[in-house]
């Protein structure tokens, strides 16, 4: 719920801001000194206000979501090529139009997810994607199909990303650091799923999986979507077989190829809420 700023003692910021907009116009005023240090733009962006605008962007979602009611999330991570069906004669290549069926997969379970989520609170196994095209698209629009919130986090490059149409609005969140949007993917992950993609999707995965088998974070149902794709991309078990993975790591994830198949990997997965103790093999 949002604060109640009226119950509070001191002065708004806000009416301090309108204000100090009401003084005489002098050479003191006028000059970026007497501005108000949380509405001087300049200031904030300056180098050294860098720890200000991390803790910024670690709050404002946090505090957006708790309004929204968000308890937790189902992650979606996956390629922004990939496209609809209907799309996929545009493609680049033919590989990645035959991959426009994890396209319905992940707007499949995304949809079954949200209509779980409905049927009990609504606040718990939220869809959360990084809110741009391809499978994010799917993912939010399977949420909204079912009649759901979604989450998109979208990240500035160099290359426009807009938010795609089917993230809620008001879980529609922007960012400059790309860590601060990671540790918002995962700080309440339930599950995570991720589909077929390039360096950032690889990013992801490598990231959380690091994170789930150190310890640092609660293990979770950890789905990748295609068999064949992760199988011809990354060789797992040769990780295992030289040693720089334990044999144990291998079991942290598991592959699958449907939506259904997917839900049902999630309700039984064991596990699921324990940090390990200590990382096998050391």
């Amino acid at each position: 719920m949002k604060d109640d700023l009226s119950k509070r003692s001191f002065r708004d910021a806000q009416e301090d801001i309108r204000t100090s907009e009401e003084v005489p116009e002098t050479a003191q005023t006028r000059s970026p000194a007497y501005r108000l240090a949380y509405d001087d733009l300049d200031f904030i962006l300056r180098d050294q206000l860098r720890p200000v605008r991390l803790q910024l962007e670690l709050l404002k979602p946090e505090i957006m979501m708790k309004e929204q009611g968000v308890e937790s999330t189902i992650v979606l991570f996956g390629g922004a090529r990939i496209r609809p069906p209907e799309e996929a004669a545009e493609a680049a290549t033919s590989e990645i139009a035959a991959m426009s069926r994890f396209y319905e997969e992940a707007r499949k379970f995304a949809r079954i997810m949200t209509e779980r989520s409905l049927a009990d609170s609504g606040c718990d196994d939220i869809i959360i994607t990084g809110g741009g095209p391809g499978v994010m698209e799917a993912g939010n629009r399977g949420a909204s199909e079912a009649g759901g919130k979604s989450i998109g986090l979208n990240i500035v490059l160099p290359h426009e990303q807009a938010p795609n149409a089917y993230v809620t609005p008001e879980l529609c969140f922007n960012f400059h650091y790309f860590g601060i949007r990671k540790m918002h993917f995962l700080m309440r992950a339930r599950a995570i799923a991720i589909f077929p993609g390039g360096f950032g999707t690889m990013d992801e995965l490598f990231e959380a999986l690091t994170l789930i088998q150190t310890g640092r974070m609660k293990q979770v149902p950890f789905l990748l979507f295609g068999r064949d794709f992760w199988s011809r991309v990354i060789n797992f078990e040769v990780l295992a077989e030289v040693g720089t993975i334990s044999p144990e790591d291998l079991d942290l994830f598991k592959i699958v190829e449907t939506a259904e198949e997917a839900v049902a990997a999630i309700d039984s997965w064991e596990g699921a809420g324990v940090k390990r103790g200590t990382v096998p093999g050391r």
